[in-house]
């Protein structure tokens, strides 16, 4: 990575990708377009480091912490596994979650050791599925997230362990919120307390950020940090576009703005070996924030002092979750129509499709585009070195105009 000086009137100089977003979907495109395919890319970002929202960096204690809250990797994909594997040393860690509830912490998802510890029962795995079926109130139509939650385990776990949370998390009460939300979250009739059961969990041995240099590590990769991409969209010439931003910014709003959640972190760090029973706890219903995350649990760093962060969900802020209703899929969906009108330029990734991906379905989503990119046929190259992509961006912007 190193400092851009570009002679604009020089073919010589032209990008072939210009690559909007050093996260995930941005990094990982450039990495295999400049080491596969020798493709000459430019990657930018309007923050001030590469990583995206998994950036992690060294306090001035010394313990490395998330600056965007917890990112645990896990996946199913031996695929993404081995290839990310290529930029980092793996460290097996297992991520466990408890939950605050009537004065307890017990585990989540809600498990066999969740209603035995809650209820002061002792139940076995059939027992405990006879259980939830007695509580659970079956529903016709899932339509809502406490749909889906009711249905599967009844009102009173609804409201103990779901209902605040959520509140909190999307300032929308979960009959508000699409089935999505609450459908991935597994109940299990075993003792099994880990957060994840993906085959593959581990973090990166030396961060995440030090993953994201040795991914960018490459002769043809520049980077440009402090950049907002229509700075310089007229300055720099390259050929195709890779855009991993928010799509409704790319178009310059003209529908509206798409509804995003954001987080507030509040860091600590304490002057003890260790502060709570695991990496994460949640907050269903006490305190205004979600969870607390304990950092050495997952890096595994040997350290006097620990540090902690504090979840407080708000409105306004960095995007972090598109919000699942009817109306945002829609305003959604006439972006899309935009995006599909447009040659030479790709987007990609959670922003650019306004949808919450882990960090493993990013990746393979990255890998897949690659191979879409490459077994494509050329387009017409524009021999004046001139940016196709942009230009044929304005055309679709100035069409859009009045549109509603």
């Amino acid at each position: 990575m190193e400092t851009i000086l570009i002679n604009t009137q020089n073919n010589s100089s032209m990008f072939d990708y210009l690559i909007v977003g050093a996260g995930f979907s941005g990094a990982v495109l450039a990495e295999r377009l400049a080491s596969q395919a020798g493709k000459r890319v430019l990657i930018i970002d309007k923050r001030n480091h590469i990583g995206g929202n998994t950036y992690d960096h060294y306090n001035k204690d010394g313990l490395l912490v998330h600056k965007y809250g917890p990112h645990i990797f896990h996946t199913n994909s031996k695929d993404v596994y081995d290839y990310l594997g290529n930029f980092t040393t793996w460290r097996p860690y297992e991520h466990r979650v408890l939950a605050s509830v009537d004065g307890m912490l017990v585990p989540i998802p809600i498990n066999l050791n969740t209603i035995n510890e809650l209820y002061g029962l002792h139940l076995s795995s059939s027992e405990v599925e006879n259980f939830l079926q007695s509580k659970a109130e079956k529903k016709d139509r899932i339509v809502t997230s406490e749909d889906v939650v009711v249905n599967k385990v009844g009102r009173e776990l609804y409201e103990k362990f779901f209902k605040g949370y959520t509140k909190k998390q999307w300032d929308l009460d979960p009959s508000e919120l699409d089935a999505s939300v609450t459908a991935r979250i597994p109940t299990r009739n075993n003792r099994d307390d880990r957060y994840f059961t993906d085959t593959y969990q581990a973090m990166p041995l030396h961060g995440y950020t030090k993953l994201f240099e040795n991914l960018l590590d490459h002769p043809n990769i520049k980077v440009m940090l402090n950049t907002d991409y229509k700075e310089i969209e007229d300055s720099i010439p390259f050929k195709k576009m890779i855009y991993t931003g928010p799509i409704d910014y790319y178009f310059d709003y003209c529908y509206g703005k798409l509804p995003y959640r954001s987080l507030e972190f509040k860091f600590e760090t304490l002057e003890q070996d260790t502060f709570q029973r695991t990496g994460t706890i949640n907050f269903p219903n006490e305190h205004p924030y979600t969870r607390v995350t304990e950092f050495k649990y997952l890096t595994g760093q040997k350290h006097p002092k620990t540090s902690v962060v504090y979840e407080f969900p708000k409105a306004d802020g960095d995007p972090y979750y598109p919000v699942p209703r009817p109306e945002n899929a829609e305003l959604y969906k006439k972006y899309q129509m935009l995006s599909a009108e447009i040659d030479n330029v790709y987007f990609t990734g959670r922003l650019a499709t306004y949808k919450y991906y882990n960090m493993d379905q990013v990746v393979a989503q990255s890998l897949t585009m690659y191979k879409k990119i490459i077994s494509s046929q050329p387009n017409v190259q524009n021999h004046n070195g001139q940016k196709t992509a942009i230009n044929a961006t304005a055309a679709v912007k100035a069409r859009t105009l009045g549109r509603s």
